[in-house]
């Protein structure tokens, strides 16, 4: 049955009728790893419109795309991971405006829509202070000198 249905819409159709089915189940199952598969799937029945492959090659060329999607994939994930979730450690060197002044070496500087404690040298409310080191969800801040 399914060696009648390749043979009526050819190998090229049923490569992308495979990457599309693939990628339509990363849609349900996601994991982000079927859609890799999807993708040399396609890529190898579009090969195949362009230039015939016996069965071997196919399967060859379609190993191939799979192993160098994923790894491309993973390495721009584990990139994007570094660049992402960074948490406070994102915040070093950056300058804010104290939304509550330093008083007793602890105060608190607004980022976005969070508010982060602060430590360092008494400074009043506004000042502008360089996050210089991070101890957990307590922020080390040094007072910037005021514009001229």
């Amino acid at each position: 049955m399914i060696a009648a249905f390749v043979a009526a819409i050819g190998p090229a159709w049923t490569w992308i009728l495979i990457g599309l089915v693939l990628m339509g189940t990363e849609l349900i199952a996601s994991g982000v790893f079927l859609l890799w598969l999807g993708l040399a799937a396609l890529v190898t029945g579009l090969q195949i419109l362009l230039v015939p492959l016996p069965w071997q090659g196919q399967l060859l060329l379609f190993a191939a795309l799979s192993v160098a999607f994923a790894v491309v994939a993973s390495r721009r994930t584990q990139a994007g991971a570094n660049a992402l979730n960074q948490g406070a450690q994102g915040l070093l060197g950056r300058d804010y405006p104290l939304a509550a002044a330093i008083v007793d070496g602890e105060g608190h500087i607004r980022v976005n829509d969070t508010l982060w404690r602060v430590a360092g040298p008494d400074a009043p409310l506004g000042t502008r202070v360089r996050v210089t080191g991070v101890e957990g969800t307590l922020l080390t801040v040094v007072a910037l000198p005021a514009p001229v």
